[in-house]
């Protein structure tokens, strides 16, 4: 059923395909949570609008991924291949699940903790950045893994619009009626999956490491 000659002819194609998709994975996921991270702050602190603004991030994801891909050219005026759409796009799905993460995580922060923190003479903001989000981390953590597997997934649609990366061997395999592409493009997303999974949780546990051990994700 796999071709393994084939997959040896086309290795550099498929090569450059997943390092296009191990980009349009990482780099939305990137600006999210620094879009998300100010964000989900700044509703922590206003709790008469935060349940209301929750749903209105919430409802973004909704937007089906291969109608935002269409839409966005008109909005950002760039072409409709240009792989802008697709980075804007998932960044939009990616603060829309990461700012209730952020905001999820500030609200494990014990009110203990910021009283020592005051006491010890932090400025809000020292506090924030120093204290409050490095107690989050678990819980931002746990959402930052969700939405990067998330969106290896749907990367994969952006193949749809013209866009170069694993999706394209899924759109190959059908035209041609060919599933060793197919098969390839399955087993390279689980991989690129699991191995950005692992290194945000690797990430997380370095950055937790004053955390007993008992207590890490």
């Amino acid at each position: 059923m796999i071709r393994f000659d084939w997959l040896a002819q086309q290795a550099p194609q498929i090569l450059s395909l997943f390092g296009w998709h191990l980009y349009l994975s990482v780099v939305p996921v990137l600006l999210g949570l620094a879009i998300a991270i100010p964000i989900g702050g700044l509703l922590h602190r206003c709790e008469k609008i935060k349940p209301f603004a929750l749903n209105v991030f919430g409802l973004l994801y909704t937007i089906p991924s291969l109608a935002l891909f269409v839409l966005l050219p008109g909005i950002l005026g760039t072409k409709i291949l240009d792989t802008l759409n697709v980075v804007a796009a998932l960044t939009i799905y990616a603060v829309s699940l990461l700012v209730r993460t952020v905001c999820d995580g500030l609200d494990a922060v014990s009110p203990e903790t910021r009283q020592a923190a005051e006491a010890l003479g932090y400025h809000p903001w020292q506090r924030f950045v120093q204290v409050e989000l490095l107690v989050a981390i678990p819980v931002i953590a746990d959402g930052l893994r969700v939405v990067v597997v998330a969106n290896v997934s749907i990367v994969s649609i952006a193949a749809l619009v013209g866009t170069p990366q694993l999706g394209s061997l899924f759109t190959q395999g059908f035209q041609l009626h060919f599933l060793t592409p197919i098969f390839a493009g399955i087993i390279l997303c689980i991989a690129l999956a699991l191995a950005l999974d692992g290194l945000v949780l690797l990430l997380s546990r370095r950055l937790t490491a004053w955390r007993p051990q008992r207590s890490r994700l």
